[in-house]
């Protein structure tokens, strides 16, 4: 992985057709997404429950490009292994999913892989200055973690661009997750983001025997977070 500070998209396969897995990260990549994000949940650390390692693996074959997993789990550091051997490019981690997230961000970079860390939206910044040399990503949560199809919760901007500021020039990704459409990208872009994730917002009107309509939805959130870095 190359760092960039250009817009990417990485549409968030909760979203996808759960029996057709392989097939939808190829069409999304086909039409034009830069990162697969997957999102991991275990019933616990947040009310739902999705994939393990194991799909992580199945589907990684079919991912040509950044397969972006993230951790709403806890306890995190004994699946950490796990998910970096099942391919993961990025894995990002929760400030609030283990009690020396120092130690876990170590923990993932020692597999050679890239480490992030994911904020809730009642989380402030005060460990950030602690951390960022151990951070490649910083994923600002702009729903509360757990479900698909939650509505932008507005406050996040004001936080991604503090955190922007202190980034300053380090080579780190601010990530978004939850509620990102042509109409919320361009705030957190104009405030610093450069990863937008986004699930229904890519997948709506779309399938893998249609997927036409994932391209233009990918283009769309695209072009309105382009052009507000531009303004």
């Amino acid at each position: 992985m190359t760092f960039s500070r250009a817009i990417k998209i990485a549409p968030s396969i909760l979203s996808a057709d759960f029996a057709n897995f392989g097939a939808e990260c190829e069409a999304i990549e086909a039409q034009g997404c830069d990162w697969v994000h997957v999102d991991v949940m275990d019933g616990h650390f947040v009310p739902n429950l999705t994939f393990g390692p194991a799909t992580c693996a199945a589907i990684r074959k079919h991912i040509k490009g950044v397969m972006d997993v993230h951790l709403m789990i806890a306890p995190v550091d004994p699946y950490i292994d796990a998910f970096a051997q099942a391919g993961a490019d990025v894995l990002t981690a929760h400030l609030e999913a283990g009690p020396h997230i120092h130690r876990t961000l170590q923990a993932i970079r020692a597999h050679g892989i890239k480490a992030g860390l994911a904020l809730n939206p009642a989380t402030g910044l005060d460990s950030l200055p602690y951390l960022l040399d151990m951070v490649d990503l910083v994923c600002v949560m702009t729903v509360n973690p757990g479900f698909g199809g939650q509505k932008f919760i507005h406050s996040q901007v004001d936080k991604v661009r503090a955190l922007r500021a202190m980034i300053g020039d380090r080579p780190i990704h601010i990530e978004i997750d939850g509620g990102v459409t042509p109409e919320t990208a361009p705030l957190v872009a104009a405030a610093g983001a450069d990863v937008l994730v986004a699930g229904s917002g890519v997948f709506k009107g779309g399938s893998v025997a249609n997927p036409a309509p994932y391209g233009e939805n990918i283009r769309a959130i695209r072009a309105a977070a382009e052009a507000a870095r531009q303004a």
